[in-house]
Protein backbone atom coordinates (compact mmCIF):
# COMPACT_ATOMS: atom_id res chain seq x y z
CA UNK A 1 0.00 0.00 0.00
CA UNK A 2 2.93 2.43 -0.12
CA UNK A 3 2.70 5.17 -2.33
CA UNK A 4 -1.10 4.04 -3.44
CA UNK A 5 -1.55 8.19 -3.05
CA UNK A 6 -0.51 8.22 -6.36
CA UNK A 7 -1.90 5.51 -8.05
CA UNK A 8 -3.98 5.99 -11.03
CA UNK A 9 -5.97 2.86 -11.51
CA UNK A 10 -8.12 1.39 -14.09
CA UNK A 11 -11.52 -0.41 -13.61
CA UNK A 12 -9.78 -3.46 -14.68
CA UNK A 13 -6.62 -3.06 -12.26
CA UNK A 14 -8.85 -1.92 -9.84
CA UNK A 15 -11.19 -5.88 -9.94
CA UNK A 16 -7.90 -7.51 -9.86
CA UNK A 17 -7.07 -6.02 -6.69
CA UNK A 18 -10.20 -6.58 -5.68
CA UNK A 19 -9.65 -10.51 -6.24
CA UNK A 20 -6.24 -10.97 -4.69
CA UNK A 21 -7.04 -9.14 -1.44
CA UNK A 22 -10.47 -11.28 -1.21
CA UNK A 23 -8.52 -14.20 -1.13
CA UNK A 24 -5.67 -13.27 0.60
CA UNK A 25 -7.95 -12.22 3.62
CA UNK A 26 -10.48 -15.08 3.57
CA UNK A 27 -7.72 -16.95 3.78
CA UNK A 28 -6.39 -15.06 6.54
CA UNK A 29 -9.59 -14.90 8.43
CA UNK A 30 -11.18 -17.85 7.66
CA UNK A 31 -14.48 -19.12 8.05
CA UNK A 32 -17.00 -16.94 9.66
CA UNK A 33 -19.58 -18.33 12.41
CA UNK A 34 -23.07 -17.01 11.86
CA UNK A 35 -24.37 -15.55 15.62
CA UNK A 36 -28.00 -16.46 14.66
CA UNK A 37 -27.78 -19.73 13.07
CA UNK A 38 -24.56 -20.76 14.35
CA UNK A 39 -23.55 -22.33 10.62
CA UNK A 40 -19.93 -21.24 9.01
CA UNK A 41 -19.60 -19.55 6.09
CA UNK A 42 -17.51 -17.66 4.01
CA UNK A 43 -17.21 -13.52 4.45
CA UNK A 44 -18.80 -11.41 2.21
CA UNK A 45 -17.05 -9.38 -0.76
CA UNK A 46 -18.69 -6.14 1.08
CA UNK A 47 -16.91 -7.03 4.12
CA UNK A 48 -13.23 -7.44 2.27
CA UNK A 49 -12.33 -3.91 0.05
CA UNK A 50 -9.10 -2.92 -0.31
CA UNK A 51 -10.18 -0.52 -3.23
CA UNK A 52 -11.70 2.28 -0.77
CA UNK A 53 -8.77 2.12 1.31
CA UNK A 54 -6.60 3.35 -1.54
CA UNK A 55 -9.68 5.62 -2.56
CA UNK A 56 -10.21 7.29 0.84
CA UNK A 57 -5.76 7.33 1.10
CA UNK A 58 -5.76 9.07 -2.21
CA UNK A 59 -8.47 11.32 -1.28
CA UNK A 60 -6.55 12.31 2.05
CA UNK A 61 -3.57 13.15 -0.11
CA UNK A 62 -5.25 15.33 -2.78
CA UNK A 63 -6.71 17.59 0.76
CA UNK A 64 -3.27 17.91 1.49
CA UNK A 65 -1.93 18.90 -2.08
CA UNK A 66 -4.48 21.28 -2.15
CA UNK A 67 -3.84 22.80 0.98
CA UNK A 68 -0.19 23.13 -0.19
CA UNK A 69 1.60 26.16 -0.63
CA UNK A 70 1.15 27.53 -4.58
CA UNK A 71 4.82 27.40 -4.49
CA UNK A 72 5.25 23.77 -4.14
CA UNK A 73 5.90 21.28 -6.90
CA UNK A 74 2.90 18.62 -6.13
CA UNK A 75 0.80 21.35 -6.47
CA UNK A 76 1.82 23.18 -9.58
CA UNK A 77 1.73 19.41 -11.34
CA UNK A 78 -1.99 19.08 -10.12
CA UNK A 79 -3.32 22.28 -10.70
CA UNK A 80 -0.63 22.87 -14.33
CA UNK A 81 -1.70 22.60 -17.33
CA UNK A 82 1.34 20.88 -19.63
CA UNK A 83 2.57 22.16 -22.63
CA UNK A 84 3.16 21.04 -25.91
CA UNK A 85 1.13 18.32 -28.18
CA UNK A 86 -0.82 15.51 -27.14
CA UNK A 87 -0.18 12.26 -28.68
CA UNK A 88 -3.33 10.91 -30.88
CA UNK A 89 -6.87 8.96 -29.12
CA UNK A 90 -8.29 8.97 -26.06
CA UNK A 91 -6.43 11.34 -23.34
CA UNK A 92 -5.19 9.10 -20.27
CA UNK A 93 -6.68 9.29 -17.48
CA UNK A 94 -5.23 11.60 -14.67
CA UNK A 95 -5.07 11.61 -11.27
CA UNK A 96 -7.63 14.48 -11.05
CA UNK A 97 -9.96 12.59 -12.72
CA UNK A 98 -9.72 9.54 -10.17
CA UNK A 99 -10.74 12.32 -7.43
CA UNK A 100 -13.31 13.15 -9.21
CA UNK A 101 -14.61 9.61 -9.81
CA UNK A 102 -13.92 8.72 -6.39
CA UNK A 103 -16.40 11.63 -5.47
CA UNK A 104 -19.28 11.24 -7.74
CA UNK A 105 -19.06 7.57 -6.79
CA UNK A 106 -19.78 8.53 -2.75
CA UNK A 107 -22.23 11.09 -3.62
CA UNK A 108 -19.65 14.26 -3.10
CA UNK A 109 -19.40 15.16 -7.09
CA UNK A 110 -21.59 18.34 -6.45
CA UNK A 111 -19.29 21.79 -6.50
CA UNK A 112 -15.53 22.23 -6.57
CA UNK A 113 -13.75 19.36 -4.63
CA UNK A 114 -10.87 21.91 -4.15
CA UNK A 115 -12.75 24.22 -2.29
CA UNK A 116 -14.04 21.74 -0.20
CA UNK A 117 -10.63 20.28 0.45
CA UNK A 118 -9.40 23.55 1.82
CA UNK A 119 -11.49 23.40 4.65
CA UNK A 120 -9.29 20.53 6.32
CA UNK A 121 -12.25 19.80 8.86
CA UNK A 122 -15.20 19.05 6.56
CA UNK A 123 -12.62 17.64 4.12
CA UNK A 124 -11.57 15.02 6.84
CA UNK A 125 -15.27 14.12 7.77
CA UNK A 126 -15.92 13.48 4.53
CA UNK A 127 -12.98 10.89 3.72
CA UNK A 128 -13.81 9.12 6.94
CA UNK A 129 -17.34 8.37 5.44
CA UNK A 130 -15.29 7.11 1.80
CA UNK A 131 -13.20 5.22 4.27
CA UNK A 132 -16.64 3.35 5.53
CA UNK A 133 -18.38 3.22 2.12
CA UNK A 134 -19.42 -0.08 1.15
CA UNK A 135 -20.00 -0.81 -2.62
CA UNK A 136 -23.17 -3.57 -3.15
Amino acid sequence: MYGCENWSLTLREERRLRVFENRVLRRVFGPKRDEVTGEWKKLHNEELNIVWVVKSRRMRWAGHVVRMGEDRGVHKVLVGKPEGKRPLGRPRRRWEDNIKMDLQEVGGGRGDWMELARDRDKWRAFVGTVRNFRVP
